[in-house]
C-alpha cells in the first residue's frame, strides 16, 4: 500500500483515530477499554491511562448499567445489535460529574471469520443542543 504524507497506512489510520475530535472508542467482548482517543478525553474527561482495560462504567449512568452490559452481551454473542450503523442520543457523564447528553453510533467489530471481536462506538457531545431543546419545548408548554 502506498504511503500518504510519509506515513504508512497504519500509522496514518493510528493519527486519524488518535486525532479525531469525536470519541473512538473500542472495546473487546470482555467490555474492556481497549482504544480510547483524545476525543474520549475531551468529551469525558478521562485519560486513555484512566479507561484502558476497564470497563465504561464510569461513563455509563448507574441506572444504565445493567441495561448497557446486558445488551453488549446480547450483541456480542448474537452478532447482531437493533443499534448498529445509526446513531442515537443517550446519557453519559463526565468525571468532573456533569451529566451529558452523546450521540452515539455502535459497529459490531467482527473477524475474517465473522465472529465479534469488539465493539466500536463514535460518539459527540450534544448537551448543548438537547437542552435547548427541551428548554425549547418547556417554553412551548408553559
Amino acid at each position: 500500500m502506498q504511503s500518504i504524507a510519509g506515513l504508512d497506512p497504519l500509522s496514518l489510520y493510528r493519527n486519524m483515530v488518535g486525532q479525531a475530535e469525536d470519541a473512538m472508542i473500542f472495546v473487546d467482548r470482555d467490555e474492556k477499554v481497549l482504544i480510547w482517543n483524545h476525543g474520549a478525553e475531551k468529551i469525558f474527561g478521562y485519560s486513555a491511562d484512566e479507561m484502558l482495560g476497564h470497563t465504561l462504567e464510569a461513563i455509563v449512568p448507574e441506572r444504565f448499567q445493567r441495561a448497557h452490559s446486558q445488551g453488549f452481551q446480547r450483541a456480542v454473542t448474537s452478532g447482531e445489535s437493533k443499534y448498529s450503523g445509526r446513531a442515537m442520543t443517550t446519557r453519559s457523564a463526565h468525571k468532573n460529574g456533569n451529566k451529558l447528553y452523546v450521540e452515539l453510533s455502535f459497529t459490531l467489530v467482527k473477524d475474517d471469520a465473522g465472529t465479534v471481536v469488539g465493539v466500536l462506538s463514535v460518539a459527540r457531545d450534544c448537551t448543548e443542543r438537547q437542552l435547548a431543546a427541551a428548554a425549547a419545548n418547556a417554553a412551548k408548554t408553559a
